[in-house]
C-alpha cells in the first residue's frame, strides 16, 4: 500500500485537517497522527475478513438450497439473488442512519453486532439437530431422499440470512466511505493518495473472496456445513476486532441533516414554484451567509448550469420554509445526486450479469466432470475463485501499468475517466455472456452425443470449460465495480457521501432483484411458448445457451443506453482533478480553491480569516 509521510500542512496553517473531520468526541484532529494509510490499514484489514465471511455464505448458498432444502433451479437461484438484493438494498437505510443520526462509526459498530448475531444463528441452523434439515444418510441419492426440512427449520435458516442482510446494510455503505474519509481533500498529497484507495479497497475485497471461494467452499462440500459456516462466523468476529483496534486513528465526519430530506426539500420547492422565473442575476438566489460556511464541515457549492429547473427552489418568492426556499448549495447538492441517477440505472444490468456467478454458473458446474486427479473433486462454486483471481490480476496491471502509461497522454490522474472505465467493463460483460453461451452449447452437444438426459447424469466434459466465462467476468468487474464505487463516491457532494456509496450498493441490489425477475419471467414464458422451457430443474434438458444469448443482447442494449448517458454527463469533481491534481504537487502554496475550477461546479469550505 502506498504510504507518504506528511510534514505539516500544505497551506501554511497548523496540523489540523481542513475537511471538517473530528475524533469520536467531536474535537478537531491532527493530520500527522490520524487518518491516511495508517487508519486505512485497519479498515482494509476488516474488509478482507468480512468479505471472507460474507462470500463464505453467498458463494455456495445455491448448493445448500438445492441439496439440503431441495429447492429447484429457478427457486434456489431466485432465493439467492433475492437475499443478495436485500443485502445491498438495506444499505440505503444504513446510509440514512449514518448521515443523519449516528455517524458512520457508530452505525457501523451497531450493524456489525447485528451481522455477527445473524452469522451465529446461521451456523446454529446448520449444526443443531433440532434446527438443521434431516439427512437420509450418505448412501441415499438426493433425488431418492424423501425427508424434508420442517417449516420451522426453513424459517430459522432464512431468518438468519435476513438478519445478516440487515447487518450488512449498516456496514457496507459506511465502511468504504469511512475509509475514503481518512484522506483530507485539502492536503494535496492525501488527495492523490485517495485516488488509489478504491483500487486497494477492491483488492482487499477480492483477497477475502478468494479465500472463501477456495478453502471455505471446499470445507462446505467435503467436510460439512457446520465448519463451513462456523469459520466465516469466526472470521467476521476477527474483522470487527481488527476494525475496533484502529479506533484511535480514525477521522470522522459529523452527521448532519438527512440527505433524503434535503433532496426532498429541493424537489418539492422546485415543483411548487414551477411557474416562477429564475432571475438572470444569480446573486438574487437564496444562499446562506459566508460565516455559516466557515464552520467545520460546512461546504459551499457554486451555482451550475445543469438541471436549471431545480434553481426555482432557490428563488426568493413567498414563504421561506425549507419546503419552499432552499439555499443554492443545497440545490447544487441535489443536482449532483440527481445527475447520477441515469448512470445508476445503466448499472442495473451489469449487476444482473454479476448475479449469474453464484447461481447459474455454479449450477452448470454441478453437471460436469469435476475430477482433478484420482481422489480430488473440485466443488462447483470454487470456480468463482477465478473471478477473484482475474480481478486481482487486472487491478494490479491496471493500477501499475495501464494508468501510468495512459496518463502521459490524457493528463488525467486516473488515466481514463471513470465512465470510460465503466464502459470498457460493459463491453466485456457482453463478451462474457457470449462466451458462456458457447460453453453451454458445447455442453449440450456432448449431452446429445452421449444421450445423457437424466437429471443427475454427469457430462464427460471437464468443468474447466467454464473457466473462460468466470475469468472474463473477473476482468470485466475489475473495470465495472471499481469504477462504480469510485464514481458514486467521488461525484456525491460532501454530506451525502454515504448516500453516494449507497448508489453503488443499490445498483447491486436492484440488479439482483432484476436477475430474479428476468429468470422467472423467461422460465415461465418459455415453458408456455417453447417446445421445452429454457430453465428447468433438469439442467441436461434445459437451454441455458439461449438464456445467456438473451442476456448478451440485453447487455449490449444497455451499453448503447450507457453511451447516451455518458455523452451528456458533466463531471463536477473529476474535471477539476484532471486539470489540477499535478499542479498541486508542484504548487503547494496555492489554495485549493484556485485549483478547483471546473466547468460544472466547485466545492470548498470558505476559510474566513
Amino acid at each position: 500500500m502506498p504510504k507518504v509521510e506528511e510534514k505539516g500542512s500544505a497551506y501554511g496553517r497548523d496540523d489540523q485537517t481542513q475537511d471538517g473531520t473530528v475524533d469520536l468526541q467531536g474535537r478537531p484532529v491532527l493530520r500527522s497522527n490520524t487518518g491516511r494509510w495508517t487508519a486505512c490499514s485497519f479498515i482494509v484489514g476488516y474488509e478482507v475478513f468480512e468479505r471472507m465471511a460474507y462470500y463464505g455464505i453467498a458463494s455456495n448458498l445455491v448448493v445448500y438450497l438445492t441439496t439440503k432444502l431441495h429447492e429447484g433451479t429457478v427457486t434456489s437461484s431466485n432465493n439467492v439473488t433475492n437475499w443478495v438484493g436485500t443485502v445491498w438494498m438495506a444499505s440505503l437505510l444504513g446510509a440514512y442512519i449514518a448521515d443523519a443520526h449516528l455517524g458512520r462509526y457508530w452505525t457501523f459498530v451497531i450493524a456489525s453486532a447485528i451481522y455477527l448475531v445473524g452469522m451465529s444463528l446461521l451456523t446454529l441452523a446448520v449444526s443443531l439437530h433440532a434446527l438443521r434439515p434431516p439427512s437420509c444418510g450418505s448412501g441415499v441419492k438426493l433425488e431418492d431422499c424423501d425427508k424434508r426440512a420442517s417449516s420451522f427449520q426453513v424459517g430459522i435458516f432464512y431468518c438468519a440470512l435476513y438478519i445478516i442482510a440487515v447487518g450488512t446494510g449498516g456496514t457496507k455503505p459506511n465502511i468504504s466511505t469511512m475509509g475514503a474519509d481518512q484522506f483530507d481533500d485539502y492536503e494535496p498529497k492525501e488527495r492523490i493518495q485517495k485516488l488509489s484507495f478504491f483500487n486497494w479497497w477492491m483488492f482487499s475485497i477480492f483477497f477475502g473472496t478468494l479465500f472463501s471461494n477456495t478453502f471455505l467452499v471446499y470445507i462446505q462440500d467435503r467436510v460439512g456445513w457446520t465448519l463451513g459456516y462456523g469459520l466465516p462466523t469466526v472470521g467476521l468476529a476477527i474483522s470487527v476486532t481488527v476494525f475496533l483496534f484502529g479506533t484511535k486513528f480514525y477521522r470522522h465526519k459529523l452527521p448532519s441533516e438527512s440527505p433524503f430530506s434535503r433532496i426532498a426539500h429541493v424537489l418539492v420547492a422546485a415543483i411548487r414554484k414551477w411557474r416562477v422565473t429564475v432571475p438572470d442575476d444569480l446573486k438574487e438566489l437564496h444562499e446562506l451567509s459566508l460565516e455559516e460556511y466557515s464552520k467545520p464541515g460546512k461546504y459551499r457549492i457554486d451555482h451550475s448550469s445543469s438541471l436549471r429547473f431545480l434553481d426555482k427552489a432557490a428563488v426568493k418568492s413567498g414563504p421561506t420554509s425549507p419546503w419552499m426556499l432552499c439555499p443554492v448549495t443545497q440545490v447544487e447538492q441535489t443536482k449532483q445526486m440527481v445527475k447520477m441517477v441515469p448512470v445508476l440505472i445503466a448499472s442495473f444490468i451489469p449487476s444482473t450479469m454479476l448475479a449469474q456467478i453464484g447461481t447459474l454458473f455454479v449450477k452448470q458446474g454441478t453437471t460436469l466432470d469435476r475430477k482433478m486427479g484420482p481422489d480430488f473433486e473440485i466443488p462447483p462454486a470454487c470456480l468463482s475463485a477465478f473471478v477473484t483471481i482475474f480481478m486481482l490480476i487486472s487491478l494490479v496491471l491496471y493500477d501499475r501499468y495501464f494508468v501510468p502509461a495512459v496518463r502521459k497522454y490524457t493528463k488525467n490522474p486516473r488515466g481514463i475517466t471513470l465512465l470510460q472505465r465503466l464502459g470498457i467493463g460493459l463491453v466485456l460483460h457482453t463478451i462474457t455472456m457470449i462466451t458462456a453461451c458457447l460453453a453451454e452449447r458445447k455442453r449440450l452437444s456432448v449431452i446429445q452425443e452421449k444421450h445423457l438426459f437424466g437429471k443427475k447424469d454427469i457430462v464427460p466434459l471437464t468443468i474447466f470449460i467454464l473457466l473462460p466465462q468466470f475469468a472474463l467476468m473477473g476482468i470485466a468487474d475489475s473495470f465495472v465495480e471499481t469504477a462504480k464505487i469510485e464514481f458514486f463516491y467521488d461525484q456525491a457532494p460532501e454530506g451525502m457521501k454515504s448516500l453516494g456509496t449507497s448508489y453503488f450498493t443499490t445498483s447491486l441490489g436492484i440488479g439482483s432483484f432484476l436477475s430474479s425477475f428476468i429468470l422467472s419471467t423467461v422460465s415461465n414464458f418459455t415453458k408456455k411458448h417453447a417446445p421445452k422451457g429454457w430453465i428447468l430443474d433438469n439442467l441436461n434438458t434445459s437451454h441455458f445457451d439461449y438464456y445467456y444469448l438473451f442476456l448478451a443482447v440485453l447487455t449490449f442494449l444497455n451499453f448503447l443506453f450507457f453511451l447516451v448517458v455518458a455523452k451528456y454527463y458533466v463531471y463536477n469533481a473529476d474535471l477539476r482533478r484532471s486539470e489540477g491534481e499535478f499542479a498541486m504537487e508542484t504548487l503547494p502554496n496555492k489554495s485549493i480553491s484556485a485549483l478547483d475550477g471546473t466547468v460544472e461546479s466547485k466545492t470548498s469550505p470558505l476559510l474566513i480569516s
